[in-house]
């Protein structure tokens, strides 16, 4: 991630100051292994840094961006000693992908880019090529360490205890629920009229009108490959749902399917590699029309299942699992965990109104009637919530919020490990730093500073 960070984040922040840099000669600041670091690489990292944290640029801040380019480079050059760590040309193209996508969208267009940069989006593909290899490489070998990272509880509680008492934050109220849903049933209209659209991209790829990568990133409303053109790498077809998986196993690799339908909405597929049970695929999405949904099928079916767990006694979890239709929290018996952490305990203020709306109606134990909500995905859809446990604003404390405390000394275990690893792994790889007065630009002007 030499020029990587730099060239990206300083276009980003600061659009127009790559001509000031050409202005500008350029040096060696560190050399890690048989890699050099230039002076342009940490600027535009501080530049990025200066304009995403908005903090003041100085000395301090310069040589911590240059002790991470180091970390990068001396993770690079462990990796690729590692045998074992393989990185591949569609792997390269997807992360390139994905970068340049959010800089023309980040710049407005990529006429622009190639206007700042001074060169063409080819041209600048092949020159970050190499860097995202290494940034790539890296990144694997250090996840391997971090994978194997675990923590107990005495080390949980010993964390915890360093600090005073006074000092811990608090809380918001939290909630821990679990919820069965049901999707409302679709009008004819609103299906056909999400099929026409994917007929008519199919159409337009077929013609040579435009490409699928083009037509995905214009029209696919799966937010999840939208910016690499509908594009997925080494995904497992067990992971796929059903529908997707029996189209992606059976069409040819480079052919492009026919429209057909998922729990998500159309598609069309083509497949660019089929090795066993890993594929690659491009695919565009074209969800359907929830506000032409009647519910009324959805509110009945929760209605009965509810009578069936509060007056025949059957089993929540076993009722989400044989009934819920979100397959997320069905395979787990209805919980519902926040996607980013996994805990079980949610801030009240973070669920949204409609969670809200029905909560306030609950004591802990207690079912809901049938309410509409909009899920993760965007979806609309009814649901019955089971209400298991309330916490009140409060101080932080090891019983209560014992999940949060664990991953939050897990954090602090692995960014110490990691400080440490580095520091043995620095010993095994020739670096230089090289001094001398540097000179940082920002809004305010240049100022000098001296680089020791």
């Amino acid at each position: 991630m030499l020029r990587i960070a730099g060239i990206i984040l300083l276009l980003v922040a600061r659009p127009g100051s790559a001509h000031a840099q050409e202005q500008v000669l350029d040096e060696i600041v560190a050399v890690v292994a048989d890699k050099i670091v230039l002076k342009s690489d940490i600027d535009g990292l501080v530049a990025g840094m200066v304009q995403q944290q908005r903090i003041p640029v100085s000395e301090e801040l310069w040589h911590q961006a240059l002790e991470q380019v180091i970390d990068q480079a001396v993770l690079t050059e462990h990796a690729k000693r590692d045998t074992n760590i393989v990185v591949t040309d569609d792997q390269i193209d997807q992360s390139l992908d994905q970068r340049i996508d959010a800089m023309i969208q980040q710049i407005g267009s990529e006429a622009r880019l190639e206007e700042l940069y001074g060169k063409t989006v080819i041209q600048i593909r092949a020159e970050l090529r190499e860097d995202f290899r290494d940034q790539l490489l890296a990144e694997q070998f250090q996840s391997q360490k971090l994978r194997t990272l675990r923590i107990t509880p005495t080390e949980v509680r010993q964390w915890f205890a360093q600090f005073p008492a006074d000092s811990l934050p608090v809380l918001p109220s939290m909630v821990r629920v679990s919820h069965i849903v049901r999707y409302p049933t679709i009008s004819e209209d609103a299906e056909l009229e999400a099929l026409e659209i994917v007929a008519a991209i199919r159409d337009s790829v077929t013609a040579g009108i435009s490409t699928l990568e083009n037509l995905a990133r214009r029209f696919s409303e799966d937010e999840g490959s939208v910016s690499s053109g509908g594009r997925y790498e080494d995904m497992l077809l067990g992971d796929l749902v059903p529908e997707f998986a029996a189209i992606a196993s059976r069409i040819e690799p480079g052919e492009l399917s026919q429209p057909f339908k998922s729990p998500f909405g159309y598609h069309v597929l083509r497949v660019n590699e089929r090795i066993g049970e890993m594929i690659d695929f491009n695919h565009v999405l074209i969800r359907i029309d929830q506000s032409k949904a009647d519910p009324a099928g959805a509110i009945e079916h929760l209605n009965l299942v509810r009578d069936s767990i509060l007056t025949h006694g059957v089993s929540f979890e076993l009722i989400a699992r044989r009934h819920s239709e979100e397959a997320n929290s069905s395979e787990i018996g209805g919980r519902v965990i926040d996607p980013n952490t996994g805990e079980r305990d949610l801030f009240i203020e973070a669920l949204g109104t409609e969670w809200q709306a029905v909560l306030d109606t609950l004591e802990i134990g207690e079912l809901s009637y049938p309410s509409e909500v909009t899920l993760l995905d965007g979806r609309t859809a009814w649901h019955i919530v089971l209400l298991q446990r309330r916490v009140a604003e409060h101080r932080v404390d090891i019983e209560t919020d014992y999940a949060r405390i664990e991953r939050l000394a897990l954090e602090d275990k692995r960014t110490r490990e990691m400080r440490r690893w580095l520091d043995l792994l620095r010993e095994d790889v020739y670096i230089e730093k090289r001094g001398r007065a540097l000179q940082f630009v920002d809004s305010a002007g240049p100022t000098a500073t001296d680089n020791r």
